[in-house]
């Protein structure tokens, strides 16, 4: 799935192990930079349910130097 740009998506997360594992998880593009998102589902101490997020821009895969790119 594609997200278009100030929009994104969160799947259930069925590799659950721990409480510490997200329930869903996903990303969201805005101003034209890519975010990985967590969310918990928790529970207030007035019972509400709500979502915590976590959100961490996605880090650029460094490509391996070549010949090419030494200056000498």
């Amino acid at each position: 799935m594609e997200n278009k740009n100030n929009s994104g998506a969160l799947f259930k997360n069925k590799e659950k192990k721990t409480d510490k594992h997200p329930d869903y998880s996903g990303n969201i593009i805005i101003n034209d930079t890519k975010y990985f998102l967590s969310a918990w589902i928790n529970e207030s101490k007035n019972g509400l349910k709500y979502l915590g997020l976590s959100a961490s821009e996605e880090q650029k895969k460094q490509e391996p130097e070549t010949d090419s790119d030494l200056p000498f």
